[in-house]
This record gives structure tokens, sequence and C-alpha cells, in this order.
């Protein structure tokens, strides 16, 4: 993506905080710069308003995101002839830093991987089992009677997940393994939940993991038993929300174009990739191919050696009959003509073949 000039990643990196190996960034910052980025270019036209209504005969990119409007989710449906899914999506609560009680948490990176980035709250078996007994019966924000409670397994609420097993939680987010505690030297916690910093200031925290549905009460009351949150004050409790995608195999072909509608193009989580760099990178290929149709040029042919171009090949593929919303992963991106056992070696290789592969395609075009 930073190839190919993407705004998005640049945005990133102005606004990155300290997350270890991950890139996370102040929310504030982030969409404050795409914003004036948008509004100072020459070449674009910003409109204030709400557009409940698609032409299909007009050059069209369609980005409205999981909460698209009610009135533009209608006529959506009646261009793809109500061929639209949906799953739910939650978002994880927020904590003010100096809420935090420090003598009870520590700093550490897992694996001593980076700098210790992340703030980790240890619990005993005792006070797991408390915790998990508390989540698991807590109260839930009801649902609307007639939706069925379809969630996306990258983003399953974390009372959703603990009922599965009453390890499940050690084995995800609350696993300990990578990490020692440098107050005792140890890593003899039974289960440790993991706070991100979440803004530039460094004043926010996010619960790693914790997508809920809980009650906002019921949030409060539970994850407040975590040891060190026991005075956590919310700044954002966790929320459920629905995710209109629509059936992509039914309707798009590789290069995230209406097969029924040649000038109307979908990009972002609304076509069945999850997740904000996915969501950001088929924006990427449907600019670039927007402008190619409309200049007469041949597409930019995705390319399934590639993680941006793996994505749009798998939720265009005719064969699925029961699209589940897909994050970039190692699975579905051609694998090496060569056998290498050692998985890091492996992806490593991999990856270096997609970005010489990108390269070719940015000199080419």
């Amino acid at each position: 993506m930073r190839l190919f000039g993407s705004v998005m990643m640049e945005a990133a990196d102005i606004s990155r905080v300290p997350a270890g190996g991950a890139l996370a960034v102040d929310r504030d910052v982030f969409s404050r710069y795409i914003t004036d980025k948008i509004k100072s270019d020459p070449l674009v036209t910003v409109i204030n308003g709400e557009v409940t209504e698609i032409n299909p005969d007009e050059y069209t990119i369609i980005a409205t995101g999981p909460l698209t409007s009610e009135g533009l989710a209608e006529n959506i449906g009646q261009l793809t002839g109500g061929d639209s899914l949906y799953f739910y999506d939650a978002a994880a609560p927020i904590v003010t830093a100096e809420s935090i009680n420090q003598e009870k948490v520590f700093r550490a990176a897992r694996y001593n991987r980076g700098t210790a980035d992340y703030i980790n709250c240890p619990m005993t078996r005792e006070e797991y089992e408390a915790f998990y007994n508390e989540l698991v019966n807590a109260e839930t924000a009801p649902l609307k009677s007639f939706e069925n409670q379809k969630v996306f397994e990258g983003c399953m609420p974390v009372e959703v997940m603990a009922k599965r097993v009453f390890e499940t939680l050690t084995f995800g987010p609350l696993k300990t393994v990578g990490l020692v505690n440098p107050k005792t030297g140890k890593d003899d916690a039974y289960a440790v939940v993991q706070l991100r910093q979440d803004n530039k200031e460094a004043t926010l925290y996010n619960l790693v993991g914790f997508q809920t549905n809980l009650k906002w009460g019921e949030q409060r009351r539970v994850f407040s038993m975590i040891p060190g949150l026991e005075n956590a004050e919310f700044a954002r409790y966790g929320v459920m929300h629905r995710n209109t995608y629509i059936n992509s195999p039914k309707l798009l072909n590789q290069y995230y174009q209406m097969q029924k509608y040649p000038k109307v193009f979908f990009a972002g989580q609304i076509t069945g990739v999850e997740g904000y760099v996915e969501s950001a990178s088929s924006g990427i290929l449907v600019g670039l191919n927007m402008a190619r149709l409309i200049e007469g040029q041949a597409m930019l042919e995705p390319d399934m050696r590639t993680a941006i171009g793996a994505l749009p090949l798998y939720i265009s593929n005719g064969g699925i009959t029961k699209l589940q919303p897909m994050n970039s992963n190692f699975g579905i991106i051609e694998g090496l003509d060569e056998r290498i056992r050692n998985k890091a070696e492996r992806y490593n290789k991999i990856a270096i073949r997609a970005l010489n592969i990108i390269q070719k395609q940015i000199k080419e075009s």
C-alpha cells in the first residue's frame, strides 16, 4: 500500500501510537489528517449531504462502510437484487490511563519483541474464575428480535468467546505466553489482560480483545474485576453494531466492479473484506481501475501472489456459496513453488515475492 502511495498509510504513520509490532493510530489525528488531505485537494469537490440513490449509468464508487444509512442501504439492495448479508461487529472499551492502578500492572512486550508498549493486568486462577463467572452471566444489550446474532470471528465479543469453554480466553486475548512480569521475574499468571495505548497523548488505553455487547453498567461492573482496573474510568464503553456487506461472489468481479453495472464499483468493508487495512487496500485498486476504465485503459489485474490482489480474487470467487468477511492472511495467497518448512522463512519469501510483483505492476502502469 505504501508503494502505491496510500494516503491511509501516510496518515497512519503520522498518527501512529506505540503498540509493539502492531500498527495502531490515534483515531482523531488519523481522521483529521485524511479529512484535511481530501478538502485541500484541488481536484476533489466535497459535497456534504446524504446520498440515497445510485444511478448505475454513472461512474460511481460505493464505499459507505458498515454503517450505511437506511435509505442508501435500501437502494443498494435494489441495485444488488437484495443480495446483501450482514454480521455483527463489536468494539472494545477504553479506559483513562490515570485510573489504572499501576501497583497491580506491569509493562511488557510479548516475547520481549520491541518496546514494552502494553500494560498487562495479571490474574491468578481464582481471580480469573471469579471474572469468568461474572462475564458469562452478565446481561447483554438486546438485538432486534428478527435478527440472528451472526458474529465475525475476528471481532468476537469477549462474552461470546468465553462461553465456548472455560479456558478459551486464556488461549486467546488473555493468554500469558511470552509475558514475564518484571516485578517478579516470573510468568506465573493464569491469565493476562492487555491494554494498548489508544491516543498520542497516552491518556487513553484500549482493552485488547475485549470487544463486547454487554450493557454499559455490566461492563463497568465486570471489567472492574480485572486487577488494576478496580477504579477504572471508562472513556468509552464497548459497543456492538450491525455490519452490512454485499454478496460479492454473485455481484462483483475481481476488480470490485459490479458484473451487471460496469460503471459501479464497491470498496471497503461493504464488499466483504474485513479490517481497516484491507478496506483501504480495496480502495487503492478501485480508484486505479475506475480511472483506467474512464480513460479506456486495461484494468490493473489483481495477483493471487499478493495480499492486495488475493482479497478481491477471494471475495469475488463464484465458487463461494456462503461468503464470510475475510481478513488478509497467508491462507488466501498463492503459495511458493518450493517447500519451506520454517513458517517465518516461508512467509518472508512470500512477502518479498509480493513486493517485487507490486513494484513491477507500478512500473508497468
